[in-house]
């Protein structure tokens, strides 16, 4: 084979050959993170959302999630992450708001567990969409790129508003 002629096939054969060296070689050092799967991932609007996410949040960048219907933005352990299928939230006033942006404002319930990490949980909106922010990026990052994810959460239909 080494003294095959160099046909057009062989060429082509060869450059998809080390094509496929290279994505292989550039997809092992891309960091995957952990996401826990929601219940109602498999809802065909969840799948309109993760492919709507932008491919940065702010100034960070997104990274391959091992979960369906998720996204993730930023490094390993340090990373923003968004849940397509949770359970939509019960109507409430507390920590409600809507949040503006050139796509639209879109209804968050906004909670932070004491420890630094902020979850927004979309309202009015069946089937729910998270998003956490944990204390390795909301130390030194506004929460104002969740407003980034405007345009991918309405692809699911606001049926309820923030009083």
């Amino acid at each position: 084979m080494l003294n095959a002629p160099r046909t057009p096939a062989r060429r082509r054969t060869l450059a998809g050959i080390l094509l496929l060296a290279v994505v292989a070689g550039t997809s092992a050092c891309a960091p995957t993170i952990g996401v826990p799967v929601a219940d109602d991932a498999a809802d065909p609007k969840c799948a309109e959302v993760v492919l709507a996410v932008p491919d940065m949040l702010g100034d960070l960048p997104k990274v391959k999630t091992d979960s369906q219907a998720t996204a993730a933005w930023g490094a390993s352990g340090a990373a923003v992450t968004l849940r397509c299928g949770v359970t939509p939230p019960e109507p409430t006033t507390t920590g409600c708001q809507g949040v503006p942006s050139a796509a639209g404002s879109v209804d968050w319930i906004v909670a932070d567990d004491g420890k630094g990490t902020w979850t927004f949980v979309t309202y009015g909106r069946d089937p729910a969409v998270e998003v956490q922010i944990p204390p390795s990026v909301s130390s030194d990052h506004s929460s104002s790129f969740v407003s980034d994810l405007n345009r991918a959460v309405s692809k699911v239909e606001q049926t309820r508003y923030c009083m």
